[in-house]
């Protein structure tokens, strides 16, 4: 009897606890399924944030090329504002024709330099460099040997005739302006639209290659 009677109490405790396991049940599967949706959304922003990089990089690969081609035509407009009229710098040299991108090939037709601008008259030649900013020593001694390449291997418009060497930029700093000068260099510098010699040092003689 004491058995019989006790069945039902164990019922009770049976339900009581399918209760709990089934509630239990319910609360992980919405666990998961919201720890699901969370990971989902992390995942589609993980994604987002690669396509955000991967678009960026792309735009400083772009922003890298205009900029190369910014400083590619900054150059190019300086030294076109440099080649005007430049031979009415030196009216003692009566320079009358001017001539950009001089190839110069040695004996076997290599291309060794060029010269940005070659001013010439009967007898004499100039040639000038041109740079965005005038402010290293090497550029000067570059244009040196430049100079001494031209005297080696001359373009037709230089032969039998005096060369003489310039260097030009639109931005130009005093320590190099020393040095050109220095060289046997004439030092031009951009001013505005337009382009001014800047006044050689007491005794200056030019270099005659």
């Amino acid at each position: 009897m004491e058995t019989i009677q006790t069945i039902p109490e164990w019922r009770v405790a049976a339900d009581e606890i399918w209760a709990v396991l089934k509630e239990s049940a319910k609360e992980n599967a919405a666990r998961m399924q919201e720890s699901a949706a969370r990971l989902a959304e992390i995942e589609h922003i993980m994604k987002e944030n690669a396509e955000r990089s991967a678009e960026l990089d792309k735009k400083f690969d772009r922003l890298g090329i205009n900029v190369g081609g910014l400083n590619r035509s900054l150059g190019e407009l300086i030294e076109t504002l440099i080649a005007a009229r430049l031979w009415e710098k030196f009216p003692e040299y009566g320079f009358r024709r001017s001539y950009r991108r001089v190839p110069v090939y040695d004996e076997k037709s290599r291309v060794r330099t060029d010269i940005d601008i070659l001013l010439s008259d009967s007898d004499k030649v100039m040639a000038v460099e041109v740079k965005h900013e005038l402010d290293k020593e090497k550029y000067v001694d570059e244009h040196v040997k430049r100079m001494e390449l031209i005297r080696a291997y001359p373009p037709a418009e230089t032969v039998n005739k005096q060369l003489f060497g310039a260097m030009a930029g639109g931005l130009v700093t005093g320590d190099l302006i020393r040095y050109a000068y220095e060289a046997g260099f004439y030092v031009l510098e951009l001013s505005g639209e337009s382009v001014h010699l800047v006044p050689p040092p007491v005794g200056f003689k030019p270099r005659r290659w």
